[in-house]
């Protein structure tokens, strides 16, 4: 006879979890990065992807190195004020890690930085919350694009149809989404089976750091924000 598995014991010794070594091994690698590297950037993202960012990173692996995650990790790594940066004016950069972003270490030129940035976009649809680009809105009558077998979904999403001789009709006009409004979990499926993409993934660079210049590239900051804060 088989042995339950409901008693099964569990060594919790063997278990692993992101502690205090996992984040020192992060403050480590940054650290022994920005000695390596030429150049530092702190970067924003919109509608993060994380495949979409994964083939971006392994695409400058041979140049660069990019960090995300835990902000407060990145600053302690980096140094929050002058007294404990590990590199003259990294402090700056510091403050700058906050929200939604990221670090890139590269030995790529200014300009070519700057050009893989702004050229980057991604498309994708928008998930459950994302606020609407535009206003869907579906007409009555036949929906072609859909087969037969998928009135009952279509239904269940809250969408107004029939099966009139085998071809999914709307009975009435219906909106799926209204502009500026989040979505719901069925708007955002109707959306993604009609073919709209209304999420754009994008990096936003913030600022720059080299052992010999400080550069803030966000509209609005000055550098004496960032030494106030």
């Amino acid at each position: 006879m088989p042995k339950s598995k409901r008693n099964r014991a569990v060594t919790l010794s063997k278990t692993k979890k992101k502690g205090k070594e996992h984040k020192e091994n992060i403050v480590n690698t940054i650290r022994e990065c920005a000695e390596k590297y030429s150049s530092a950037y702190v970067f924003s993202f919109e509608n993060m992807r994380n495949l979409k960012f994964k083939e971006f990173r392994d695409q400058l692996k041979s140049s660069s190195r990019f960090f995300l995650g835990s902000n407060k990790v990145m600053q302690v790594a980096l140094g929050r004020s002058v007294s404990d940066e590990i590199r003259p004016g990294l402090h700056k950069i510091s403050k700058l890690v906050r929200g939604d972003s990221g670090l890139c270490f590269t030995n790529l030129s200014k300009e070519e930085v700057q050009r893989l940035f702004n050229e980057f976009e991604e498309y994708d649809f928008a998930r459950t919350g994302s606020a609407a680009t535009e206003k869907v809105e579906l007409q009555e009558g036949p929906l072609d694009q859909f087969t037969h077998e998928m009135e009952p979904f279509l239904r269940k999403q809250g969408m107004p149809v029939r099966l009139n001789k085998g071809v999914v009709e709307l009975v009435s006009d219906f909106v799926v989404c209204e502009e500026g409004k989040p979505l719901s979990p069925e708007a955002a499926r109707i959306l993604r089976l009609l073919g709209i993409k209304m999420a754009t993934f994008r990096l936003n660079l913030i600022c720059r750091w080299t052992p010999d210049e400080f550069e803030i590239y966000r509209e609005g900051l000055e550098e004496s924000d960032i030494e106030s804060s």
